[in-house]
């Protein structure tokens, strides 16, 4: 998908929607300089044209009793398309999964795991992951603390 072409307006509304998205078109504009309408034009084009993905709230995982989280490495045993698919459908699947991203090099996968406890991941590990016929190989890496958390992407152009 090509990139779109985005000035510097632009990008001030998307780094003030990045910071918080449940400000109001009046906020935004005022803080961007730009009349309300102008702002809700430009907003609704960077969503037409798939800038703008989506709006969620950010949510803190241990307020939610989710205390573990763990970046998995996998190794399938066999990379046909039809291994690959069904990996994919299975991850997709598993909502301990909330991110997974296919990689280069010795692993094929990397999933960002978010359990309750030690006890959670052993069964989501042993009953689901190591139990799909194509996975040759796993590692698994706990979060002792997180040092920086995503808050956006780089828009410093």
């Amino acid at each position: 998908m090509p990139s779109v072409e985005l000035d510097r307006t632009d990008l001030l509304l998307l780094a003030e929607l990045q910071r918080g998205a449940r400000l109001t078109n009046a906020e935004l504009a005022e803080r961007v300089h730009l009349s309300p309408s102008a702002s809700l034009r430009r907003v609704q084009r960077l969503e037409r044209e798939g800038v703008i993905a989506g709006y969620r709230a950010e949510v803190d995982p241990e307020r939610l009793g989710l205390g573990l989280q763990a970046f998995v490495r996998v190794q399938l045993r066999h990379h046909e398309a039809a291994a690959v698919a069904a990996f994919g459908e299975f991850v997709n699947a598993w909502d301990e999964v909330v991110t997974c991203h296919a990689l280069t090099g010795d692993m094929d996968y990397l999933l960002h795991v978010v359990v309750q406890d030690l006890e959670h991941f052993s069964r989501f590990l042993l009953d689901r992951l190591l139990t799909q016929a194509g996975v040759a190989d796993v590692n698994s890496s706990f979060v002792l603390r997180t040092v920086k958390a995503f808050k956006g992407m780089p828009l410093g152009r």
